[in-house]
């Protein structure tokens, strides 16, 4: 049971305004909870009021990045535009650029890339906003960073480029044989071998990927 200073404690907590549980709880300050409620109208009020742009919740998000997270296209824009910091990384490692480009959000992508993305910024696994991109067949996202300047030999702590992800967890099906096309148009190295020595061809036959083999072997892969 309930001791009275349990109850007066509870009720006193439920006195406080939304916004301020919402801190205390660790969900963060008033514009977090304005992205959460999708809330356009909101969020450019509290930005032109002077509200912390890069204010993190308990997970170590910004308005921004939760946005992201949620595809809310028009509140990402009106985060950017008023000056939040599209490079900041919560406790996982991801930024709104980093993120926006492992999910393809295109739009938010090509937000974050106007406002001074990071390209050489790198996610919990140590690889680039493309290295994702390929390996889930964002086509249209590997265009993008393609022509954003993103390295496409960047290797990730798993020993993989961007090629070699696309490979070894593509499917082999159309998205990911157009993500190798870009990759090789692109000057990647198609040689450059996985921690194990295995080169992008070799996974390729390993997996029976005939249309990616034929596209690198062309291209003179090895």
């Amino acid at each position: 049971m309930r001791t009275r200073r349990a109850w007066l404690a509870a009720l006193g907590w439920m006195a406080l305004p939304l916004a301020l549980r919402a801190r205390a709880a660790g969900d963060g300050g008033e514009l977090h909870a304005a992205v959460a409620r999708g809330d356009l109208a909101a969020v450019r009020r509290l930005a032109r009021s002077g509200a912390p742009l890069d204010e993190r919740d308990g997970q170590g998000r910004t308005p921004l990045l939760l946005a992201t997270q949620r595809n809310q296209i028009e509140i990402a824009r009106a985060l950017i535009t008023a000056g939040a910091d599209v490079n900041a990384q919560d406790d996982l490692h991801d930024s709104a650029y980093l993120l926006a480009g492992a999910r393809g959000h295109d739009d938010i992508l090509r937000a974050t890339l106007a406002h001074g993305a990071d390209l050489r910024s790198v996610n919990r696994y140590g690889g680039t906003a493309l290295i994702p991109a390929c390996e889930r067949g964002h086509v249209s996202t590997v265009r993008i960073l393609l022509a954003a300047g993103v390295d496409p030999d960047h290797v990730n702590r798993l020993g993989w480029t961007c090629l070699l992800e696309a490979v070894i967890l593509g499917d082999g099906g159309a998205q990911h044989q157009d993500i190798v096309r870009q990759l090789i148009a692109a000057g990647a190295n198609l040689n450059r071998p996985d921690g194990q020595g295995v080169s992008a061809l070799a996974h390729a036959r390993r997996k029976d990927q005939r249309a990616v083999v034929q596209m690198l072997q062309q291209a003179g892969a090895r």
